[in-house]
């Protein structure tokens, strides 16, 4: 009931257009300001100024778009209201990406090895595979792996990976391996941008 009463407010400020012009509006003047503060365009200390500039060019765009001046295909609302989802989905990718790099890789050291860059493509890896399978750029699984979508099987899969590799760290030697040739290469250059 109450969650019928929040989607109300959302659709009746959609079919009042608030949507449409407000989130724009809000946008580029924060984008705006916050890039002139931080470049310091027209002088240290003139915030007033920089709030000034914002809002006139966030109303330049929107207030056109409103009116409906654009013409077809170039106005800037459309434009940003139809990539935007997608550039948050992409931002959503990379934080998940660095979230996972920084509980599991960067300080983990075990048997004297860094796994940062193996933790960093692991997680990437994973984060394209969830992010891809909720898109539908994968289709189904093929029959032989149907398996795998239920999710009691993937948290069983995930704990003997864990077990596996606690069990290679406990039982390996001190010594460090390493991977030769290009792919060694590409570990070791990335393994140097995470430290």
């Amino acid at each position: 009931m109450v969650a019928d009463g929040f989607n109300r407010i959302f659709i009746v400020l959609d079919e009042l257009n608030v949507l449409d012009s407000l989130l724009p509006f809000l946008l580029i003047f924060t984008l705006v300001y916050a890039i002139m503060e931080k470049t310091k365009i027209i002088g240290e200390g003139r915030k007033n100024f920089n709030v000034i500039v914002a809002l006139i060019l966030s109303l330049m765009v929107v207030i056109p778009h409103i009116m409906g001046r654009f013409p077809p295909g170039q106005d800037p609302v459309v434009i940003i209201n139809t990539a935007l989802p997608s550039v948050s989905i992409v931002i959503v990718a990379i934080l998940a990406v660095l979230l996972l790099i920084g509980i599991f890789g960067k300080n983990l050291d075990i048997a004297g090895s860094s796994l940062a860059g193996w933790v960093a493509i692991g997680a990437f890896a994973i984060v394209f595979w969830i992010f891809g399978s909720a898109a539908g750029w994968f289709g189904e699984f093929p029959a032989v792996f149907g398996f795998l979508n239920d999710p009691d099987t993937q948290a069983l899969l995930i704990m003997i990976l864990v077990f596996g590799l606690i069990i290679m760290f406990i039982t390996s030697d001190s010594g460090e391996r390493r991977i030769t040739g290009p792919f060694g290469k590409i570990l070791d250059a990335f393994r140097g941008a995470i430290k």
